[in-house]
């Protein structure tokens, strides 16, 4: 879901908070606070600001209350982003000022995670369910999400068009799920946090009367059960 919440303020004190960092003359201080739309915090959330000015990027991962601090040059606009399965979703951007003076400026975002994402660039050879190598980056970079939010449990949602024997179909979508699983296992995450579960040809989000709404048929989804 888009973001809709957006607050910043600068301080221009210090030791106001406890903090871990500490402003500069040169660099500002980022209090960063995450929750979702009930004011829960959003633990292990990855955010990113990015320089316009020099496209350096600065991340920080949030703790168990949603709290995360960073360490950026004054003078700049950041564009503001936080990363989801398959990409960095956009939030919105702000400046901070080339201001004489320790600065400290408090961001609070609000946001919540589409629950269900179709993974790009996943193929699988035809009518198996041998993964492509061109599949290896996305899961790749899926295995290392994970690893960040290590609570997270997922279901592996495989789907095909309506080409075929739907039994087959079915049979089909649940070996390539697997697959799927096997080869996040490989890479280090826990059985225990992957379902795997094929639904054929039963739940599609395009026509199947083209090719073009049958390709956007065929897909693997994750489903997250819990964060």
């Amino acid at each position: 879901m888009k973001t809709i919440a957006f607050l910043f303020s600068i301080l221009m004190c210090s030791n106001l908070f406890a903090q871990q960092l500490e402003p500069t003359e040169i660099l500002a201080l980022v209090k960063i606070q995450v929750s979702d739309f009930n004011n829960k915090p959003r633990k292990n959330d990855v955010v990113i600001l990015k320089s316009v000015k020099t496209t350096k990027e600065y991340k920080c991962i949030t703790d168990t209350k949603g709290y995360g601090e960073l360490l950026v040059p004054k003078g700049s606009t950041y564009n503001i982003s936080y990363k989801t399965i398959g990409k960095d979703e956009k939030y919105d951007s702000f400046s901070i000022p080339q201001s004489a003076g320790l600065i400290t400026s408090t961001l609070s975002i609000k946001y919540e995670p589409a629950k269900t994402i179709t993974l790009e660039n996943v193929y699988f050879d035809f009518n198996k369910s041998t993964l492509k190598e061109t599949s290896f980056k996305t899961l790749d970079e899926l295995a290392e999400f994970m690893k960040i939010k290590t609570s997270m449990v997922i279901e592996i949602a495989g789907h095909t068009d309506n080409v075929g024997d739907s039994t087959y179909n079915k049979t089909l979508s649940q070996a390539r799920a697997e697959s799927v699983r096997d080869y996040l296992i490989k890479k280090g995450i826990s059985a225990g946090r992957l379902i795997a579960k094929g639904y054929g040809d039963k739940q599609p989000i395009a026509t199947n009367d083209d090719e073009a709404g049958r390709q956007q048929n065929r897909r693997t989804e994750i489903r997250i059960i819990s964060e």
